[in-house]
C-alpha cells in the first residue's frame, strides 16, 4: 500500500507545484521581456525538461555497462512517445471538458443551447494552426533523422550528437526572437503566488519560485517513477513494459500538468506551446547526448516507439494544415499511445 500512497503523494505534489511554476514562469517570461508564445515553448518547456534531461545525462555517462546506459537511449524515445500521444491526448480531452462545461452554463443561464457538438470548433484561425505547424515542422525531420541513425552503424556517428545540439540552438534563437504572434487570450497575469499582494513582484521572488518548484517537480518525478516501478511487477506487468509503457507518461506529468493548468486558465496556447517545446528539447538533448556516449542502437521496441511517434506527428500535422485540429480530434493522438502498447505484446513476447 505504501506505494500506491506515495504515487498519490507524488502527484499531487507534481500538480500543486506545477500550479507555483507555470505562475512563475509567466512572471519570468515578462521580466526576460520575451514573447508569451516562448514562454511555453522556451521557459516552461526547458525548466520541466531539464531534469529529465539531467538523468539522461548521469545514466549515458556513468552506466557501468551498455545495458544501464541503454536507459538514457529508452528516456530520449518515451519522453516525445509520451508528449506526442498523451499529453496532446490530455490537453484535448481537458478542452473538451472545458468547453462542455461553458455550454451547460450558457444553457443554465440562457436557456438556449450554445454553438455546435462539444469539441467541434477548431482551436484557432488560419494563423493559429500555422503556428501550431510551425513547430511539428520542424520536430519531425529531427526525430526521422534521429530514429534512422539508431538503424546504422558507422564511425563518426557520435559526432553527430553535437548536430541535435545545434538544431536545438536555431530552434532556441528561433522562439526568443519570434516576439508576440497574436496572444491576445494570454495577456492577463495573476499576482505572483508568492508575492500574492504586490501588482509586480520582485525579481528575486519570481526566480526563487521558479527554482523551488522546479526542485519539487524534479524529486517528485523521481519518486513517482519509482513507485511505478515497483507497482508495474505487483500488476503482472514485466520490468520491460513498465519502463517502456509507463515511465514515459511517469517522466512527462509535469508537461501535461502545466498543459492542464493552462488549459484550465484559458491559455490553450500556451498549453500547446509547452507540449511542442518540450517535444523539441526531448528530440534534441537526450539524442545527443544518446549520441556521443552510446551506441544509440535501436531494437524492435524502440523502432516501434519511434514509428508511432512519427504517425502521431503526421496525423497532428495533416489536421492542423487542413485548419481541422478540434479538441476533439486533439484528445485522439492518446489513441496512438494505445497502439503502441498493443504492438508491445508480440515485441516483447
Amino acid at each position: 500500500m505504501i506505494h500506491f500512497v506515495l504515487l498519490i503523494v507524488c502527484a499531487v505534489a507534481i500538480y500543486l507545484s506545477c500550479e507555483w511554476f507555470v505562475n512563475a514562469v509567466e512572471w519570468l517570461g515578462e521580466r526576460l521581456n520575451v514573447g508569451k508564445m516562448a514562454v511555453g515553448t522556451i521557459l516552461a518547456a526547458f525548466g520541466t525538461a531539464l531534469p529529465e534531461s539531467v538523468v539522461t545525462l548521469v545514466a549515458v555517462t556513468t552506466g557501468a555497462t551498455e545495458e544501464a546506459r541503454n536507459i538514457g537511449v529508452g528516456a530520449a524515445m518515451g519522453g516525445p512517445l509520451a508528449l506526442a500521444t498523451v499529453a496532446y491526448g490530455v490537453t484535448g480531452a481537458m478542452l473538451l471538458l472545458k468547453r462542455r462545461k461553458e455550454r451547460t452554463l450558457v444553457l443554465a443561464t440562457t436557456g438556449m443551447p450554445a454553438g455546435g457538438p462539444d469539441g467541434a470548433e477548431a482551436l484557432g484561425d488560419e494563423k493559429d494552426m500555422k503556428r501550431l505547424a510551425k513547430d511539428q515542422k520542424w520536430f519531425l525531420p529531427i526525430f526521422i533523422v534521429k530514429v534512422a541513425l539508431g538503424l546504422v552503424a558507422f564511425a563518426f556517428k557520435p559526432a553527430l550528437g553535437l548536430l541535435f545540439f545545434g538544431a536545438y540552438a536555431v530552434y532556441f534563437w528561433r522562439e526568443i526572437r519570434s516576439g508576440d504572434d497574436g496572444e491576445e487570450e494570454d495577456e492577463w497575469l495573476e499576482p505572483l503566488k508568492l508575492q500574492p499582494k504586490a501588482a509586480t513582484p520582485a525579481t528575486w521572488a519570481v526566480v526563487v519560485q521558479t527554482l523551488a518548484t522546479l526542485v519539487v517537480i524534479f524529486f517528485a518525478s523521481q519518486l513517482f517513477v519509482k513507485q511505478l516501478d515497483a507497482i508495474g511487477p505487483m500488476l503482472g506487468l514485466s520490468a520491460a513494459v513498465t519502463a517502456l509503457l509507463l515511465s514515459p507518461i511517469a517522466t512527462e506529468l509535469p508537461e501535461i500538468m502545466n498543459a492542464i493548468i493552462w488549459v484550465r486558465q484559458g491559455k490553450t496556447k500556451l498549453a500547446l506551446a509547452n507540449i511542442s517545446g518540450a517535444m523539441m528539447i526531448q528530440a534534441t538533448v537526450p539524442s545527443g547526448l544518446g549520441l556521443l556516449f552510446t551506441s544509440w542502437k535501436f531494437d524492435g521496441a524502440l523502432l516501434w516507439a519511434g514509428l508511432i511517434t512519427m504517425a502521431a506527428i503526421v496525423y497532428l500535422l495533416v489536421t492542423m494544415r487542413a485548419h481541422k485540429l478540434t479538441p476533439g480530434r486533439l484528445a485522439v493522438a492518446a489513441l496512438f499511445y494505445v497502439v503502441f502498447g498493443l504492438g508491445l505484446i508480440p515485441i516483447l513476447a
